[in-house]
């Protein structure tokens, strides 16, 4: 059994209940007979009680509470002890409702573990809570909810207060480990001290929170930081009231500044790096009555200590740059939010303006500095944009999608780089790659680089993802219709070595057909992988697709599809694969959706391979992959043979006839013709030479025929059934012109140019290309013909010494 007495000037109510939710299981019995499920022990009363469980600390609850009026009488300051001793062992509640003038302060001391403020529903790890309550007239406003072990060290309240601990039914504690004192009036709602020591990082809120800070009140956090660690304020949760009168403010007092109070905003960026105590004060305002809102606020304290660098400032130049943002932030922004315990990077732009994020915009010069032991935790969001205002302007110019160097030499790891690209209507985004070239990341070809670039195109209506890519490939350009994103992503230190050879570019050129055309131009031997866009989520329906393949010289491409078939079938309209060369005459291969998938070929020139879609029905989705791979042209044996076998035949044909015309020459006569030193041997075609003209001179008379050429006789013995006469001598009866047949040059070569103002010349009848013989004309022998000019100078043409030999005749 239990006995509880309890003195009547100590003005203790014990009272012991059934805990909420709990079936009454178990009762109370005292008096000997009486049995009960609650139990009210008063002041002056001496009560000996039992339980009819063996577990009672199951069923009930104990709230033990001492009223102290300090407005009637004297207080009894001093140590807080937990009162009355012998109590059973129950889950328990020690209550001090202290009752004051509001012209006087009450101030609640710590002793040995200071106390740690928690949010509404959290828990402490020991279970031991204390709440504080100020009591104004008859308001109650809540302090907080704290935990031991923490950095509140003083709490001075204006008025009364109520002060609760909440103890478990086996803990240990049998000290309250506070002091209640007597202060002088201190003109505000609360005052909060906290004691930072070493670096630490502690979490605060505003009275009520998460309810509304009372209208047109005044509280204060003081903080005692050692003058060599630094401490930074950061707002979390805030939210602010609907003020008719004044503003809602936050007051700092910061050692060394010479404009102290320092006033900000809620929502301005809260001083950092402050160099030893200071105190923080909250200013509400006058409500208004129809539509109060709330005036509520989070916030956290952080202290460090200086860092070895701290005063090393890192210039970022943006002058030159435009429509770029650069964000510095710790790792996980933004959808991780960092645990409160974690340790704080904070980055600087003026020695009392720092966070954990700083946003940096063009058009700017910034030095910053950085308050953090672990650079690495750091990273770097960039984001660039890219429009087209003028056509006439942009459509000649190329931009280079590169990181620029204010971001690289920043000791901060770039996270990712965003391009965002604006085409206006009827024209397009050109994405190319002149050196490096892109590799498409597909799972039988990832991309093991220090970073890659991941492509969307977009619309209002759609959004296709083209997919990842890295440096080192074969794919040269991407055409895209729409507006476009490129995100280029890093991964691990190693891009700082490799950001010097980035060499993307874009620019803006005339409206392509498909939504994407790629142009593949890969080195020689190798074997590429390329796949549709939105993998694996399919095509959009309707999206046309193209790859052009660029096949290098004495290579030859082979073709080939991952599956047999598309994979869907359509609702609306047909998909199709079309591939055809890039050569004359080419026939294009082209496969339905409910047809197989063109087996493996070889492709000899530039090809096209088009995807194109449908209308899938539901839950189907169009995703192919197809990969080119490169060889040397290979020329079939049997071809070198026929070649060679070709060759040798046309030799052995060559010597035979080499053979016939050399013994034919043995016996070959001589031919008329004699050599004569002193004609006129000028090539003809020149009127000076034929005065009269060849229908009067007889010029085009042939006056040598060689009867070695001369075959007839030899077809008159075959037994072909047609005997041509080739024996007898016709003269030319056609049209003859002025100038005549200009004869080939000594040389005899076939490929004679023939003159456009000349007969053609009649062919050679020398096979053998033997020269010719003249034999030597005495003056006397010639006959006058009308050319005056030739006797004179003792010289005439070939062809008129035949016409004169044939006139002697």
């Amino acid at each position: 059994s239990f006995t509880v007495s309890l003195h009547t000037v100590d003005n203790i109510t014990v009272m012991i209940k059934l805990r909420p939710g709990v079936l009454p299981s178990c009762q109370i019995r005292f008096n000997k007979n009486v049995i009960r499920s609650e139990l009210k022990i008063k002041p002056g009363e001496n009560v000996t009680f039992t339980f009819t469980c063996s577990t009672p600390e199951k069923y009930f609850i104990m709230e033990i509470q001492k009223n102290i009026d300090c407005v009637s009488g004297p207080c009894p300051f001093g140590d807080v002890h937990l009162y009355p001793l012998g109590l059973p062992r129950l889950n328990r509640t020690f209550i001090w409702d202290v009752k004051a003038s509001t012209k006087t302060g009450l101030e609640l001391k710590f002793s040995t573990s200071w106390l740690r403020q928690i949010e509404p529903g959290e828990t402490c790890p020991d279970f031991v809570s204390y709440n504080i309550n100020s009591c104004i007239d008859k308001a109650i406003v809540n302090i907080g909810t704290f935990c031991r072990n923490g950095s509140v060290s003083r709490v001075k309240l204006l008025g009364g207060v109520i002060m609760s601990v909440h103890l478990p039914w086996d803990s240990p504690l049998t000290t309250s480990g506070f002091s209640i004192a007597n202060r002088a009036s201190i003109k505000r709602l609360c005052i909060i001290e906290s004691i930072l020591k070493r670096e630490s990082s502690i979490t605060l809120m505003s009275p009520n929170y998460p309810l509304g800070f009372p209208e047109d009140e005044l509280m204060t956090w003081q903080f005692v930081v050692p003058s060599n660690m630094r401490a930074s304020v950061f707002f979390h949760n805030y939210s602010l009231s609907n003020c008719e009168r004044k503003e809602e403010r936050v007051e700092y007092y910061l050692p060394g500044s010479l404009s102290n109070p320092e006033v900000f905003k809620l929502s301005d960026s809260q001083p950092a790096n402050i160099a030893g105590s200071f105190n923080l004060s909250l200013q509400g305002c006058d409500q208004d009555a129809q539509n109060p809102g709330i005036l509520r606020l989070l916030f956290q304290v952080i202290v460090q200590q200086p860092q070895v660098d701290e005063n090393v400032t890192h210039l970022v130049d943006l002058s030159k740059e435009w429509n770029m943002t650069v964000t510095i932030h710790f790792e996980g922004w933004p959808s991780r939010i960092p645990l409160m315990s974690e340790p704080m990077c904070l980055i600087c732009k003026d020695p009392r303006t720092c966070d954990r994020v700083l946003t940096l915009v063009s058009g700017a010069v910034y030095k910053i500095s950085f308050l953090c032991k672990d650079l690495s935790r750091l990273r770097i969001t960039a984001e660039k944009g890219i429009s087209c205002v003028d056509l006439r302007w942009c459509q000649r110019k190329i931009y280079s999608l590169s990181v620029p160097k204010a971001i690289t030499q920043l000791p901060i790891r770039l996270h990712k780089f965003i391009w965002k690209l604006l085409a206006p209507d009827l024209i397009n985004i050109e994405i190319t790659s002149p050196s490096l070239k892109l590799q498409q990341h597909v799972p039988e070809q990832r991309c093991n680089t220090s970073y890659s670039y991941s492509i969307v195109s977009a619309t209002p209506e759609t959004e296709l993802n083209v997919g990842v890519f890295c440096p080192g490939g074969s794919i040269e350009k991407i055409q895209l219709r729409n507006n476009i994103t490129i995100s280029l992503k890093t991964f691990g230190k190693g891009f700082l070595n490799e950001s010097d050879h980035q060499d993307l570019k874009m620019s803006f050129v005339p409206h392509i057909k498909d939504e994407c055309t790629f142009t593949v131009s890969p080195d020689e031997k190798a074997k590429v992988y390329l796949q549709t866009p939105n993998w694996p989520y399919g095509l959009p329906p309707y999206v046309s697709i193209s790859w052009y393949v660029v096949v290098p010289r004495k290579q030859v491409a082979r073709l080939g599809f991952s599956k047999d078939r598309m994979g869907i079938a359509c609702e609306t309209g047909r998909a199709y694969v079309n591939i055809k060369e890039e050569t004359l005459g080419a026939e294009e291969t082209v496969r339905r959706e409910d047809e197989l998938l063109p087996e493996p070929r070889n492709m000899y020139h530039d090809f096209w391979v088009n995807v194109s879609n449908c209308k899938p029905v539901h839950k189907m989705q169009l995703t192919l992959q197809f990969w080119v791979a490169f060889a040397d042209k290979q020329i079939d044996l049997g071809v070198i043979l026929a070649v060679v076998a070709g060759a040798g035949v046309l030799m052995a044909i060559g010597l035979t006839v080499c053979c016939v015309k050399k013994k034919k020459k043995k016996s070959q006569n001589p031919m008329v013709g004699v050599y004569n030193a002193n004609v006129n041997t000028q090539v003809p075609g020149k009127q000076g030479l034929f005065t009269k003209g060849r229908k009067n001179n007889e010029s085009h008379v042939y006056a040598v025929i060689d009867d070695a050429m001369v075959y007839g006789h030899l077809l008159k013995e075959s037994n072909g059934s047609v005997a041509p006469e080739v024996d007898v001598y016709r003269p030319f009866d056609g049209p003859i012109g002025s100038l005549p047949p200009s004869p080939p040059a000594f040389s005899f070569r076939k490929d004679i140019k023939r003159s456009s103002n000349t007969e053609e010349p009649p062919p050679l009848t020398d096979t053998d290309h033997d020269t010719y013989t003249f034999a030597h004309q005495k003056s006397g022998q010639l006959e006058d013909n009308g050319d005056t000019n030739e006797k004179k100078n003792g010289d005439m043409s070939l062809l008129e010494n035949k016409e004169q030999d044939s006139l002697v005749e």
